[in-house]
């Protein structure tokens, strides 16, 4: 009652009060806010009077704006170049209808897989920075999407090395219907295989309901992603098995099939040399990351996550180049693309020892 009088008597009194001035003040300016002010010249031991006054203080709007990570920015450029890449690859292999041997399939097949992992990256910066993220069904759509895309380009990798072991080891047989037939049912079930893994955390494999179960890389849960990472060991020890083979093979075909010694030896260190680039780059981007995916957790820092899973990325960007920029046939294809028309017909070479 004391606050509500005082404020009538000032507003209804002449001069000297403290509400009249040139300008009249409108109580519902959102620029003016009210604070209770005292008087200093009362120092008596009488009750204190207050009066509201108005304090004039600039408006302002607080907007928050999330801060990018830097590394989330070299995923999402990594991401860029792989889909620019290895979508090259499969426009020079639909336009080029001689490019259907069983080889290219699997190329045509890592292409895709590799495609749908850069865009995978660059979703999932979009997810994270500019749309909702907290949102599950995000969350869940990112993480199936970058899971069955990786895990096709890994498994895509495998299947060349067995077509490259096959075309060796049964030569004479190779070039038939019945390889292009198996060829297609191995990418069939790659990719059947692959979606499932990817589907698994949108059908309830997650750790969105117990953070305490989740992985380095949430919403996977630890059991997941471990089971991943020894898949990839699994798969890497096989590929270094069939490559070995491989190398005995060429050694074997070059020997019986060359006259000089010279050649024997140049042509067999260029296969070795090869195969050992091929499998330290598949080694060197996959294994860190599968070994930190099974000692680590979702509790140790982010920091070891971004710098496990940045080389694995790249590992899409060396695809391309080392199994189809490498490819006489598909360089051919690059060439006359360039100049503004694609090849109706290409004589594919046969392939040899040399060419693993």
């Amino acid at each position: 009652m004391i606050l509500s009088l005082a404020a009538v008597a000032a507003m209804s009194s002449g001069g000297g009060s403290s509400l009249n001035s040139s300008s009249p003040l409108d109580p519902f300016d959102s620029s003016t806010s009210w604070s209770l002010a005292e008087d200093p010249s009362n120092s008596s031991s009488e009750p204190v009077v207050r009066t509201l006054t108005p304090d004039f203080q600039p408006a302002t709007t607080a907007v928050a704006i999330q801060e990018v990570n830097p590394w989330d920015i070299a995923l999402c450029v990594t991401g860029t170049l792989i889909s620019c890449e290895n979508a090259l690859v499969i426009a020079v292999l639909f336009y080029t209808p001689t490019l259907r041997a069983p080889m290219f399939i699997l190329i045509g097949s890592l292409a895709v897989a590799d495609l749908m992992a850069g865009l995978g990256l660059i979703l999932n910066f979009v997810f994270t920075y500019l749309i909702d993220s907290s949102v599950e069904f995000v969350t869940l759509l990112s993480v199936g999407l970058l899971i069955s895309a990786f895990s096709a380009s890994v498994f895509n990798i495998l299947a060349i090395t067995v077509d490259r072991y096959l075309s060796l080891y049964n030569a004479l047989t190779y070039h038939t219907e019945r390889t292009v037939t198996f060829t297609y049912l191995m990418v069939l079930f790659i990719w059947v295989l692959c979606v499932t893994l990817g589907s698994l955390p949108a059908l309830g494999w997650n750790c969105l309901r117990d953070e305490s179960t989740c992985s380095i890389l949430r919403p996977v849960t630890k059991i997941n992603a471990v089971a991943l990472a020894v898949t990839f060991l699994l798969v890497f020890a096989t590929m270094m098995q069939l490559y070995l083979q491989i190398c005995k093979i060429a050694f074997r075909h070059a020997q019986q099939i060359a006259v000089q010694h010279q050649f024997v030896a140049i042509s067999t260190t260029k296969g070795v040399s090869t195969l050992s680039a091929i499998l330290c780059a598949f080694g060197a981007c996959w294994l860190p990351f599968a070994m930190y995916s099974i000692v680590a957790n979702s509790s140790y820092p982010a920091i070891y996550t971004y710098a496990t899973v940045l080389p694995a990325t790249c590992c899409s960007v060396i695809n391309p180049i080392i199994y189809a920029f490498r490819n006489p046939d598909i360089q051919k294809s690059l060439w006359m693309a360039c100049c503004g028309c694609f090849p109706s017909n290409l004589s594919l070479r046969p392939r040899t020892s040399s060419d693993v």
